[in-house]
């Protein structure tokens, strides 16, 4: 069994207009232990020191990390480096004797008690609210009594090759009614969306947020802080449990993505958030950089 592993490091840089005199921050920078996922190293650095710092994990089982910083300060950085192990996954053609997607909703609805780990991604949440249109542009692109993940399949694909992406069409605020209107959007957009339409069917799904290795063009260099955050699917099958799809990138999540965390949307996993009190206006810079590191025969 082949093995890839990444260095990825994450740098969050905001700067002030004025002083701040006391920042708390909440960080989802750790990667997720998964079955064909192992974080093999984590180092975590912010400048100001914090003055209290906490790890916990929490309901989703998360890496949470907390940071008060007391020191005055008008720049704050945060720097996550890890390294990363990840096995591959089974191929689509693993996937072919999952249940039709109208048998798991049903399962859902009347069986929920036997599936508590997926029930609690059935339900409207801050970002996603399950409605008929969402439903019915689900139910436009999969078939009656189609096997799960092969439906669930067929709607990244549709939404590949139908949805544009652009940054500037959509920020953090952006409802779902308009990324479909629009067609346009980022991969946050894209699997808010997803997940939109295939609980609005009954079906659980889970935001799930992480890394891509993304490839240079032929003949240049790997740019140094040019990648970023992604965000990709998963779809909960009885049979074979949680399957990740990226709708942006049309296929099924294989070596080349790195799990961070996963909620019921990305509120409940954005990398970093916080509140500060002074500082005025704000400015945010983010970079990451994901590198391969080796690859290995297990």
């Amino acid at each position: 069994m082949s093995e890839l592993r990444y260095l990825v490091e994450h740098q969050t840089h905001y700067q002030y207009d004025s002083v701040v005199t006391q920042s708390q921050q909440l960080l989802h920078l750790v990667p997720r232990e998964t079955p064909f996922q192992q974080c093999l190293s984590h180092v975590l650095q912010c400048d100001p020191h914090p003055s209290e710092q906490a790890h916990r994990t929490d309901f989703f089982g998360n890496h949470n990390d907390y940071l008060t910083i007391l020191a005055p300060h008008q720049q704050l950085k945060v720097t996550s480096r890890f390294e990363v192990a990840c096995q591959a996954r089974p191929t689509l053609d693993a996937y072919q004797q999952s249940p039709a997607w109208e048998e798991v909703a049903w399962m859902m609805q009347h069986q929920a008690s036997r599936h508590t780990d997926a029930s609690r991604f059935l339900y409207a949440c801050a970002k996603i609210k399950p409605n008929e249109a969402l439903a019915q542009f689900a139910r436009e692109r999969i078939r009656a009594n189609q096997p799960i993940l092969l439906a669930a399949m067929a709607l990244t694909r549709h939404m590949f090759n139908t949805f544009k992406f652009d940054a500037q069409a959509t920020d953090v605020s952006t409802p779902l009614d308009e990324v479909l209107r629009g067609k346009r959007g980022v991969c946050q957009d894209f699997a808010h969306l997803m997940i939109g339409a295939l609980r609005s069917l009954g079906l659980p799904c889970r935001y799930v947020s992480g890394y891509i290795l993304t490839h240079p063009p032929a003949g240049k260099p790997r740019m140094v802080g040019a990648d970023a955050s992604h965000a990709w699917v998963s779809v909960y099958c009885p049979v074979y449990g949680w399957v990740d799809f990226d709708p942006t990138n049309d296929c099924l999540v294989q070596q080349e993505h790195i799990t961070v965390g996963w909620g019921r949307d990305f509120s409940d996993v954005s990398p970093m958030r916080g509140v500060v009190l002074g500082g005025g206006q704000q400015h945010l810079k983010v970079s990451v950089t994901v590198t391969p590191a080796s690859a290995h025969v297990i």
